[in-house]
């Protein structure tokens, strides 16, 4: 799959109702881009995980160990630095645990309002008992600017957060070797978003600070660094812009993405036009276009990828699958969607003798991306061809499993036990999902 949006991909997300977007070709670039930033943060072994948001908008947010980034951060940044220097900021904030004392900081303030509003509702009992209306009124407007109270205090703590998260980010970059240049530019396009939207904007009444009071607050910090002036590689570049091309194509179509990129690289031109004949033209078409990205990069395992996913498309299942084989064997992020494609593939194909090896391949792919609902559709496909019902039914709780949908996932577990062998890993499997209990 060289670009799908998904609702869901696990339970985590289904009750966030965040709908995701899963690509090997993106999530490695993004992962090549934080991994640096984790190392430097002291984070490398801590499991963050990158999630990929189907959101025009730019921004990126943390929750838990993930780090979410917004595919409209990803296809607006012009350069690597500037997502980069997002990434380093969001990394900031997980160093910084500053989630967890987030929650502290609202249980003090929650705290503070149900003072004031006591302390509040007996200047009026007092009032009322010495008949002042004056030491009422007072009364009155404590109670009800508790709350008030409250929430500036957090926006406040917020703001200091962002401020914290900033410096760090650039303390990350130098580590790295890496410019804040891209930081910068971020915070003057939101500034410059501000001013043509005509918006006032009360700087006491937001989480973050206004743009460009952190420009004014990195931008001597930023400069001394000697890394300011350093450019991103041209490999790396041509990498993002191939990555923003993809999005773009995918999120507001052809037209719109050649606009947005302004003169790109003729490969990324190529590109566009390849991706665009594969998700609205003939298939045909985009196996053509695709097999000239594949010829001009040969090493290029989304270019394969994408070879595989127009053959496909086209109803060509052996010749998809010998494209699938290929991107996997070149693919350095040793991504399971493209085993998962492979597998899919294999399948496809109506060859009884492929059915083994897709069932290998498709579990290999899950091994590696457990949350890929649509893989177990077809490795339970696959277990049904080999006559292994109990296995299909296994695989089918594992999809409603990793999808949220514990009573499905608890339905089919009960049933892949009663044609599993008791004892087995499979059945002790199907167990573990019947008595799991709801994930908050």
């Amino acid at each position: 799959m060289a670009f799908s949006s998904i609702a869901v991909t696990s339970a985590a997300y289904a009750q966030r109702s965040v709908s995701i977007i899963r690509d090997a070709e993106i999530e490695a670039l993004v992962r090549d881009y934080t991994t640096p930033i984790l190392r430097a943060a002291g984070l490398s072994r801590s499991g963050i995980e990158i999630v990929i948001v189907n959101d025009r908008s730019f921004n990126a947010f943390v929750d838990g160990r993930r780090i979410f980034v917004n595919a409209g951060a990803l296809m607006t940044s012009e350069t690597p630095n500037e997502i980069i220097g997002v990434l380093a900021h969001e990394t900031g904030h997980l160093a910084g645990g500053h989630q967890e004392r987030l929650r502290g900081q609202l249980a003090r303030a929650q705290t503070m309002a149900i003072v004031a509003s006591l302390l509040g509702m007996g200047a009026v009992a007092a009032a009322a008992a010495t008949n002042s209306d004056g030491l009422g009124k007072a009364g009155m407007g404590m109670a009800a600017g508790g709350p008030e109270m409250a929430r500036r205090s957090i926006l406040g703590y917020q703001r200091g957060e962002e401020v914290t998260a900033d410096r760090m980010a650039v303390s990350y970059l130098e580590a790295t070797g890496q410019s804040a240049q891209g930081m910068l530019k971020t915070f003057s396009r939101f500034q410059s978003a501000l001013a043509l939207a005509g918006t006032r904007v009360d700087p006491y009444q937001v989480s973050h600070p206004m743009p460009r009071e952190r420009i004014a607050n990195l931008e001597t910090l930023a400069k001394k660094s000697p890394h300011f002036d350093r450019r991103d590689p041209p490999a790396l570049q041509l990498r993002h812009d191939l990555m923003r091309a993809k999005i773009a194509v995918h999120m507001q179509g052809a037209q719109a993405a050649a606009r947005m990129m302004r003169n790109p690289d003729p490969l990324v031109s190529q590109y566009m036009t390849a991706l665009s004949a594969y998700t609205n033209g003939n298939p045909r078409d985009a196996v053509t276009r695709a097999q000239a990205l594949a010829k001009k990069q040969p090493q290029n395992a989304y270019f394969h990828e994408l070879l595989g996913d127009s053959y496909l498309k086209a109803n060509m299942a052996s010749e998809a699958a010998n494209a699938y084989k290929k991107a996997m064997q070149l693919d350095k992020s040793n991504s399971g969607l493209i085993r998962v494609s492979y597998g899919r593939a294999l399948l496809a194909t109506g060859n009884p003798g492929n059915v083994k090896a897709a069932t290998r391949i498709l579990r290999e792919g899950l091994d590696k991306d457990p949350g890929n609902i649509t893989g177990y559709r077809f490795l339970a496909q696959a277990y049904g061809q080999m006559g292994e019902i109990g296995e299909a039914e296994l695989a089918t709780a594992e999809g409603h499993y990793h999808g949220g949908n514990l009573l499905e996932a608890r339905i089919f577990a009960a049933r892949a036990q009663t044609r599993l062998v008791k004892g087995s890993p499979s059945w002790i499997r199907a167990q573990d999902i019947i008595n799991q209990k709801k994930r908050n």
